[in-house]
């Protein structure tokens, strides 16, 4: 599934506004991933079930308006809706639009990820440029250098995760759109902490993103291209030499009729805040899809080395799978996958899944 270019660009600086009278229009939506997964893998730290659920739910809330002068003013939060306990509030953010952009405020994804390109896949839940759901248990995979549950097999671009950031996304012109971020503290302190503070050993501080995404058509053939580059300062002070932390992606995906193809390169330097031993992070993803009525079936290849950061750990993934749109909305998913670890530093791993699912937004 690809991302839509966002339509509208929007500020988080306070716009003088000449006072007007709105309606705010309240937001009440989310989503609902749930999946029946087999898995056969490697077993070198206990046993995993030879099928189970996995599932990945948001709730989301907001309110909009738009007043006489043309500035659209919003609000928007998610909320993981899967704790065992509570409730999680993942994103929050203030938002500000009009024919010059957008800016949002606050705890949401920068301009890397936004404008990010994401190639043809199986099941973008499984093999997108964000994985939501995870089928194989790292925990038990017992890959040298991996412990717990992987964070996720995937390519997206954000090494400042969900921390307080201002994005300005500029409108759409002849097909380009630019995007800006710029984040003060990726390590601050809490909300009621205080600001964050400053040149602190072993944390990461401010940090800058750019991007850049272009959707056109050229001779019947649609084109959607990309780039993006992030910077995380390190306030290191007690290893003159370690690296300041940066990442960049490029993209492209061509729609020929039904027939879709894409490629994606991207780049993490993993810089360690308390060293220079730094890892560099290399993925490549190919994928292609074919879409007729409601069916499209996807396949999509996936290599990257030192996986996690992990130096000498080399991951291969092959996917392929089909969705079926039944409803607005709604999806009904399955896709087959074979995952293959080979670890310089310990014993090589493997697994295979299949998963049979939907989703349905809301």
């Amino acid at each position: 599934m690809k991302k839509l270019l966002l339509t509208t660009a929007a500020c988080g600086l306070a716009f003088a506004a000449t006072p007007a009278n709105a309606q705010v229009e309240l937001e009440l939506g989310g989503y609902l991933k749930a999946y029946g997964a087999y898995v056969d893998q490697d077993e070198n730290n206990g046993e995993v079930n030879d099928f189970d659920m996995i599932r990945e739910t948001e709730i989301h809330l907001g309110g909009e308006t738009t007043l006489d002068n043309g500035l659209t003013v919003g609000a928007h939060f998610e909320l993981e809706a899967d704790g065992e306990d509570s409730t999680e509030v993942e994103e929050s953010y203030l938002y500000f639009s009009g024919n010059w952009g957008r800016f949002n405020v606050g705890a949401e994804d920068g301009a890397g990820y936004l404008l990010q390109v994401a190639a043809p896949s199986a099941d973008s839940n499984i093999d997108g440029v964000r994985q939501y759901v995870q089928p194989v248990n790292y925990g038990v995979l017992g890959l040298a250098g991996v412990t717990g549950v992987a964070s996720g097999i995937d390519y997206d671009m954000d090494i400042t995760g969900k921390d307080d950031k201002i994005t300005y996304l500029s409108p759409i012109l002849s097909g380009f759109q630019i995007g800006a971020t710029f984040s003060p503290d990726s390590d601050d302190a809490s909300d009621k902490g205080g600001i964050g503070t400053d040149d602190v050993a072993d944390t990461a501080g401010a940090a800058y993103e750019l991007a850049v995404r272009y959707e056109g058509q050229f001779n019947n053939v649609g084109v959607i291209a990309g780039a993006g580059y992030a910077l995380v300062e390190n306030e290191n002070e007690t290893a003159a030499n370690a690296d300041d932390r940066k990442a960049w992606n490029a993209g492209l995906d061509l729609d020929m009729g039904p027939f879709g193809l894409g490629a994606i390169y991207t780049e993490d330097n993993g810089a360690d805040l308390t060293s220079n031993d730094d890892v560099d992070e290399e993925t490549w993803v190919v994928g292609a899809d074919y879409t007729t009525g409601p069916f499209k079936l996807g396949a999509s290849y996936f290599t990257q080395e030192n996986t996690f950061a992990v130096d000498g750990l080399e991951t291969d993934r092959y996917s392929a799978g089909a969705v079926y749109t039944y409803g607005p909305g709604m999806t009904f998913r399955g896709s087959i996958g074979y995952i293959e670890h080979e670890n310089a530093a310990g014993a090589d791993a493997d697994a295979t899944y299949v998963t049979l699912g939907t989703q349905v937004k809301f």
